[in-house]
């Protein structure tokens, strides 16, 4: 019975992260508002959508994208600003995850954000971002991936 009340929060906690990739692009390739944005992909989804989620990581990422960057970018094998910016969101997303939503278990993370790279990034950038995202979760949950 519990597993029937929490599958809709967890279909709702996937619609957002994927609205927000999208957002996220949006933001780092045309910049804006964080207000407007959100209001925009509000206005332009509607249903069942963790908006709760969506607005906090919307919040912080866009404000602490450099203290993210900085977290993720000594696992990369390129500069930053090398990477393409479906990436670049879904790395950013992904340490968020990591650091401030610590009731979802690591590996959840790392496959939601790989499924995202597979929907929204180039042929081959799930495996990037499952090697980056993989050993930053080893950093980050050191006591869940049993490296501590």
């Amino acid at each position: 019975m519990p597993e029937a009340s929490t599958t809709p929060r967890i279909s709702h906690r996937k619609k957002a992260r994927n609205l927000l990739v999208q957002a996220m692009y949006q933001w780092q390739m045309a910049g804006g508002l964080r207000p407007d944005i959100e209001a925009q992909f509000r206005g332009d989804n509607q249903g069942k959508i963790d908006w709760d989620f969506f607005h906090k990581a919307l919040i912080y990422i866009t404000e602490e994208a450099d203290s993210l960057d900085q977290a993720f970018s000594g696992k990369l094998d390129r500069d930053l600003s090398q990477l393409d910016p479906i990436e670049l969101a879904i790395l950013r997303l992904g340490t968020y995850e990591f650091k401030e939503c610590l009731d979802v278990p690591y590996k959840v993370v790392l496959n939601e954000y790989i499924e995202l790279a597979k929907r929204y990034g180039a042929t081959d950038s799930h495996k990037y971002i499952n090697g980056v995202l993989d050993k930053l979760a080893r950093e980050l949950r050191q006591v869940e991936t049993g490296r501590h």
